[in-house]
């Protein structure tokens, strides 16, 4: 099922997504970016207590530096931060297909090693990816600079192992 709202481009696997990732330009961002921490039901909780436990000490070859405050729902990787949350809420351009229409050229759909993505182009350069088709919505919020389709590939395995796929409550 297809649950992007906006035009799917027809990405499959990580070369296309790199290509449209590598068009969103290499501004710089800035070291803050926002980690506040997400609060889902006690289900979805669970699965990202055992996300964290899973996630990997390097993303993009740099360490774990979690944001403040701590918290198994959040990580994050280097300075500018690569911070993941998990347990978000449903990025408002995931919709039922069967009410998608229009483009948005700011929002693309895509597939990293058996991961769905939801791609947005942030400001300053930052691109966010939601996952899609997991139990729980994990988010990803990439700063401008760094190898994005690196950061997925680190983190998919992780994803897979503890996110069972399905639709997030």
């Amino acid at each position: 099922m297809d649950l992007f709202r906006h035009r799917r481009a027809s990405l499959v696997g990580l070369p296309a997504l790199v290509l449209l990732i590598a068009a969103t330009g290499c501004s710089s961002a800035d070291d803050n970016i926002p980690a506040s921490v997400p609060s889902p039901g006690a289900k979805a909780t669970k699965l990202c207590q055992n996300l964290d436990k899973s996630l990997p000490r390097k993303v993009d070859g740099l360490d774990r530096e979690d944001p403040e405050p701590r918290s198994a729902l959040t990580a994050g990787w280097g300075s500018p931060a690569i911070i993941l949350r998990c347990g978000v809420s449903r990025p408002a351009k995931m919709v039922d297909p069967k009410v998608a229409n229009g483009d948005d050229p700011v929002a693309i759909g895509g597939v990293v090693n058996g991961i769905d993505w939801l791609m947005e182009k942030r400001e300053g350069g930052v691109t966010r990816f939601t996952s899609a088709q997991r139990r729980v919505y994990v988010e990803v919020t990439v700063p401008s600079g760094r190898d994005t389709s690196s950061v997925l590939v680190d983190l998919t395995e992780a994803i897979k192992k503890e996110i069972p796929s399905g639709i997030a409550d």
